[in-house]
């Protein structure tokens, strides 16, 4: 441990450095206008991933955003863990709330402020900087390979055909990823499951044009109210989802996994407070632990219609539209709930508008377990670097390519992230502690090693 640390202590200014400069390509995927600055970030990650001393480094081109692959095969006989992050960003709106600019990467109290700071940028490239440190140090001790993609804000639609394509080149022993979070430094975990996705948008139509509040209001639906009404009603009174057959494939805990899970230090008065809200909401009968990581959820991700610019307009308007997530656990499909929520949505609907629900992507719940080597390894990593063992936590987020990865290589997944929930992803100010990024690139080595050792 003592090298590792002695090795981040002598180079902290470049890795920081070298992190800022990642920071500041607009990698926003969702976004054409933003293409070439995608493409130049693809380009960075090579040079760098080249510069650490991974061999047959490649940008990899795909239908849509290039992933870069690279790699250290040190002895074919020794396991190999194959890295996975993502370059892309979320886009930075509302640019309004952001205290200084997305792109520009600011240090306040020790945070570094920056859309991609801590999703995924910050977590990924701990990987390539531990990469560097394990080669100049010479103590890599199993065999590496790294995908890291452009398209996991949007979906990942490409990264299956890729890895389809390539499960030869892909060959690994488990995949290692760091695009989660910890309950907090003092509190260390492991995330030993996520969530499935599925993710649409509604379009609720009535007038063929926007219309005058006064001359038509009170004679024709309003397609705004109406959409209010069909969304409200996804929900009963007890914040259950109202879907028929949501829950038919949901598996519960056991008494047991429920003490466990609950059993992780939480604060219900600072949770609130840091949100600003007076009072929690969620499904009855679970506490926030189980909402957030063990039950399904349904929410409205944008809604619009009408007249939202300065001043005052009185239009009916013609269309209103919405974005919805919703959260999926085992055993349940981002196919079949798809299915269920269009069909449901489309019955509830009034004849006086026209309704669209239109799919844009998906992926599977996935549970790692806590019995593999690898999960060991990171177990052994994280007591060694934090002074204490990690409690074993369920992420209330989304990688769809956990499930993927399984299905199409046969590899479990390690989810060991060094994020934290408080962090504002996918909001404006995003942060990640530098304390964090050092720590990440410390821990990892020791996820090697053991690894390593324990694969023998």
């Amino acid at each position: 441990m003592q090298h590792i640390k002695q090795y981040v202590d002598e180079n902290k200014q470049r890795l920081l450095d070298e992190l800022f400069e990642l920071l500041r390509f607009p990698s926003v995927s969702a976004d054409p206008k933003y293409k070439p600055d995608v493409l130049k970030t693809a380009d960075y990650v090579a040079h760098k991933l080249r510069d650490a001393g991974a061999d047959k480094v490649e940008v990899c081109q795909t239908a849509g955003y290039p992933i870069v692959y690279g790699e250290k095969i040190i002895d074919p006989s020794k396991p190999t863990v194959l890295v996975y992050g993502h370059y892309d960003v979320q886009p930075p709106d509302p640019l309004e709330l952001w205290k200084t600019p997305p792109f520009e990467p600011t240090v306040r109290d020790g945070k570094i402020y920056a859309r991609g700071a801590c999703d995924d940028k910050g977590q990924f490239y701990m990987h390539v900087k531990a990469f560097e440190l394990m080669m100049q140090t010479n103590t890599l001790p199993c065999n590496i390979k790294f995908m890291i993609e452009g398209e996991e804000e949007v979906g990942s639609s490409n990264l299956a055909i890729f890895v389809k394509a390539n499960k030869e080149r892909l060959k690994a022993d488990v995949v290692l990823i760091s695009d989660t979070s910890m309950i907090s430094m003092e509190h260390p975990s492991l995330e030993t499951g996520l969530r499935g996705l599925s993710y649409l948008e509604v379009e609720v139509t009535g007038p063929n044009r926007d219309l005058h509040s006064g001359v038509y209001g009170g004679a024709v639906a309003n397609p705004a109210t109406i959409l209010a009404k069909m969304i409200a009603s996804l929900h009963d009174e007890n914040n259950h989802i109202a879907i028929p057959g949501f829950y038919n494939d949901v598996i519960d805990l056991t008494p047991a996994e429920r003490t466990a899970l609950n059993n992780a230090p939480y604060n219900e008065d600072e949770y609130k407070k840091d949100l600003d809200v007076q009072e929690l909401w969620g499904e009855k009968g679970y506490t926030t632990f189980e909402r957030t990581g063990t039950r399904p959820t349904l929410e409205v991700n944008g809604i619009w219609g009408g007249y939202i610019g300065e001043g005052a307009k009185t239009v009916l308007p013609s269309k209103a539209s919405a974005k919805i997530s919703m959260r999926l656990v085992p055993n349940q499909t981002s196919e079949k709930i798809t299915e269920l929520f269009t069909e449901h949505f489309l019955s509830i609907a009034p004849a006086s508008v026209k309704v669209k629900v239109t799919p844009h992507h998906g992926g599977e719940p996935a549970v790692t377990p806590t019995d593999s080597v690898a999960y060991r390894a990171a177990q052994k990593a994280i007591a060694e670097s934090f002074g204490k063992d990690p409690i074993p936590t369920r992420g209330g987020g989304s990688i769809p390519i956990v499930a993927l990865f399984e299905a199409e290589l046969g590899l479990k997944t390690v989810l060991m992230g060094f994020g934290l929930d408080s962090d504002a992803l996918h909001s404006p100010n995003e942060k990640y502690d530098i304390f964090n990024y050092y720590k990440g690139i410390e821990t990892i080595p020791l996820f090697h090693k053991y690894f390593a050792e324990l694969s023998k």
